[in-house]
């Protein structure tokens, strides 16, 4: 694999051989008739129709997490994909499970879902875009359900649906902050009943966390039929199934919920299928995505999103709780520049070379390596290398690594690929993790209080010495005690800047309490949501768009997509 000459992501896409998605399927042991084609590069895979492997055992998991990322992000899709090539080009049967980009940080600041440089999957800008429609379908599904619940307020409201006390929103793929909060149902009596409103981004939907780990079509239904989108005037939850109306917002996801197959530039088959986020949404790939990599492949190389703190942990106790997924290996990547950010440089000054910062913020590293630890897992840390990057900054923390019994290596899957030689390293250790003894256990059991679970993962995970619940948090911990919701996991909704509420706090602070101000029952995700700080379930855009520099030329290609 040739080193990157400047080329952009999308210059280097461009320029890859794509295979035919029927290739792919091939190589991934996939037969065809169970593929649906969207065009010659994409398809979806009918689970129906899949024929499996006789006497196959269920593939390893490697989880592809992070420390505390920069704005940009480390690099977590580019060092999965990278290692997945890797992997491959050792010899091993390989498969990648990756979330599907959203549209909201892809028109903001944060950029694509799809890897970079040399280690990417392809069609990189359909998969950034519309890709097969997935997200759309889910955007459908939820704001049907709102339809749906104000016209029954409408004509009638046999069920006694209090409009103050709704806690499902509309939803749209899109960063908008000027649609968290709305009044619906002005002008007069034919045009609804007032009441107020708000929307979310897409992948902060209850919908789409059901999408994503839901089994099958009929564990889909059953899960949305659970959703709890309001109150009773007497304060009783209101289901989609006291609706009736499970049956319709599953047929609007039928088709979505086959995953989708992709494949990388070295060839290597991908399964990019669902997308909630990690800081305000449980931040993983779909259970169907993952299973059918594990039923095809040997190793199954996913990622949780933003830091272990966030989308690890709630991979460990949320995903791994409904799906037999648990890791076998769990990779946190590090970077030079995050190490100098949380060692106290601003973002301008990243790529000037500082040990010293790096020392200074490698403790923020430490409590992550620490925290995969708690789940019975022996983390190895991958170094992405960025062209800033100078050996002795290298050299400091692979040394750093040794001394703290750290298996790590340095990548550089971006610049040369996984497909090539810059993940080799990276690749050995992580194939001798995967073989290696494993003593996985979640961090609390489901029998403890919901406030105890929060206080858990406070203390244990982000380092806090407690947590304060807002006045409406407790009064709803009494309602979900009471409703028999005491059971469920929990999803924190977090800052992924900081270890605390306070994205202004780098490091691995101490001393700190985190506070808690809502917390959001999500009974047919199965999981109690926990709103902290100012972390918002409908983002904002930048003062300067990444949108701002997107374009398509006269061939029809686009142009400034990274």
């Amino acid at each position: 694999m040739s080193e990157n000459k400047g080329l952009s992501d999308l210059e280097i896409a461009h320029n890859a051989t794509i295979l035919p998605i029927e290739e792919i399927a091939v190589r991934a042991g996939i037969n065809v008739d169970a593929l649906e084609l969207y065009g010659p590069y994409k398809a979806k895979i009918n689970p129906a129709k899949l024929v499996l492997p006789v006497g196959k055992q269920p593939g390893k998991v490697v989880l592809v997490s992070a420390m505390s990322p920069t704005p940009a992000g480390e690099g977590k899709s580019t060092t999965t994909v990278g290692l997945a090539d890797s992997l491959a080009r050792a010899g091993h049967k390989v498969m990648i499970a990756l979330r599907e980009p959203s549209l909201g940080p892809i028109l903001g600041m944060k950029g694509g879902a799809t890897g970079g440089g040399y280690s990417q999957v392809l069609p990189m800008d359909d998969i950034n875009l519309h890709f097969t429609g997935d997200f759309h379908a889910v955007t459908s599904a939820n704001n049907a359900l709102m339809a749906l619940v104000d016209n029954h307020i409408f004509q009638g409201n046999h069920l006694g649906i209090d409009p103050r006390r709704m806690t499902f929103k509309r939803v749209i793929d899109m960063n908008d902050r000027s649609l968290r909060e709305i009044i619906i149902g002005l002008g007069g009596p034919t045009q609804g009943v007032p009441r107020q409103d708000g929307f979310d981004i897409t992948v902060a939907s209850e919908i789409m966390a059901v999408f994503c780990l839901a089994a099958d079509l009929d564990d889909l239904r059953t899960r949305l039929g659970r959703i709890t989108f309001g109150y009773t005037f007497d304060r009783q939850p209101v289901t989609v199934a006291d609706l009736g109306v499970e049956g319709a917002l599953t047929l609007l996801l039928k088709d979505a919920i086959k995953p989708n197959l992709v494949q990388t530039i070295a060839g290597t088959p991908a399964l990019v299928h669902g997308g909630p986020f990690a800081n305000i949404a449980h931040g993983c790939n779909s259970i169907i995505a993952t299973r059918t990599a594990q039923e095809l492949a040997d190793i199954v190389v996913t990622e949780a999103g933003f830091g272990a703190d966030l989308g690890a942990e709630k991979y460990m106790d949320i995903k791994s709780r409904i799906a037999d997924v648990a890791p076998s290996a769990v990779v946190v990547v590090a970077t030079i520049r995050a190490l100098k950010m949380q060692g106290g440089v601003p973002k301008d000054k990243l790529s000037e070379p500082n040990v010293d910062a790096i020392a200074a913020g490698v403790e923020n590293l430490k409590r992550h390596v620490g925290n995969v630890a708690k789940f019975g897992i022996s983390p190895v840390v991958a170094i992405n290398k960025f062209a800033t990057d100078t050996d002795e900054e290298l050299q400091w923390l692979l040394k750093w690594c040794a001394a703290e019994g750290v298996e790590a290596a340095v990548a550089d899957v971006w610049g040369r690929g996984g497909g090539g030689d810059g993940g080799d390293e990276l690749a050995s250790k992580v194939a001798a993790a995967v073989q290696g003894p494993s003593n996985f256990h979640h961090l609390y059991p489901l029998e403890l209080s919901v406030e105890d679970k929060i206080r858990t993962i406070v203390q244990e995970i982000y380092g806090a010495d407690g947590v304060e619940f807002s006045v409406p948090a407790q009064k709803r911990l009494v309602d979900i005690q009471k409703n028999g919701w005491g059971g469920l996991p929990v999803c924190m909704a977090k800052t992924q800047y900081s270890f605390t509420d306070d994205a202004s706090k780098l490091g691995a602070p101490k001393g700190f309490r985190v506070h808690v101000r809502e917390l959001i029952p999500k009974t047919g995700a199965g999981f109690i949501v926990a709103l902290t700080g100012a972390v918002m379930t409908m983002p904002g855009l930048p003062k300067e768009p990444a949108a701002m520099r997107m374009d398509v030329g006269p061939d029809g290609n686009p142009t400034g997509l990274f």
